[in-house]
């Protein structure tokens, strides 16, 4: 699915236009954003959360060639699903 069918879809479910679903979605981006700079944690419904990870630096390898190299600290976001969203994939088999 393409960026344009996606929101395509979304009008169509929400019976709005395509433009306000891109606006609508361009104000989730910079909600969240501002949010995750603000408190490193934001819920998104049944979606689940987004939050920001920090990593720590660590000693990596390189595939091709097997040398050792440095991987630097940072902080990345993570999404974590909710559980109705695993669950809808995850159906465990009853005993």
């Amino acid at each position: 699915m393409t960026q344009a069918q996606f929101f395509q879809a979304v009008a169509e479910t929400a019976n709005v236009s395509k433009v306000q679903a891109k606006a609508v979605f361009a104000a989730v981006e910079e909600v969240v954003l501002k949010r995750l700079k603000a408190e490193g944690k934001i819920p998104l419904g049944g979606l689940g959360a987004v939050k920001l990870v920090d990593r720590k630096a660590r000693i990596g390898r390189n595939p091709a060639t097997g040398e050792q190299i440095k991987i630097a600290a940072k902080t990345v976001v993570k999404i974590a699903p909710a559980k109705g969203l695993k669950d809808a994939f995850n159906k465990k088999a009853k005993k």
